[in-house]
């Protein structure tokens, strides 16, 4: 598969709550950084851990990847039933076939409110 397809396939997996087939797309070193809760998750079981025990009510909808060479740029909306609405734009290096790296920024829809002195020259969404 090509860098693309794994990250494709990564949140397909996700969705599916198919934690063998994430795996099997993760090196078992792999590094996961979250820099908007300042967490680091090292290593495969961690990062499966994480995600497989995050509480039910999610689904994913890959919006769109991008990418060049080894880096995979996806974003990815995540609605939750009772937590709202998340977006989430991760960097994900793949070298041979797996998963080695990634860096994910989370935020719930409409959390960072904008600012008074912006109202003349924005929309909103």
């Amino acid at each position: 598969m090509t860098p693309t397809e794994i990250v494709t396939a990564l949140w397909d997996r996700m969705q599916a709550r198919d934690w063998a087939g994430v795996e099997a797309l993760l090196a078992e070193d792999v590094v996961v950084e979250w820099p908007v809760s300042a967490e680091r998750i090292v290593g495969r079981d961690n990062y499966l851990r994480v995600n497989a025990e995050y509480p039910e009510g999610w689904s994913i909808r890959l919006l769109r990847t991008v990418a060049a060479g080894d880096t995979v740029v996806s974003e990815v909306e995540v609605p939750h039933e009772t937590m709202g609405i998340h977006r989430v734009a991760s960097f994900w290096t793949v070298w041979d076939g797996r998963i080695v790296a990634g860096r994910e920024y989370w935020s719930e829809l409409g959390s960072d409110p904008s600012p008074s002195w912006r109202a003349d020259f924005v929309q909103p969404m």
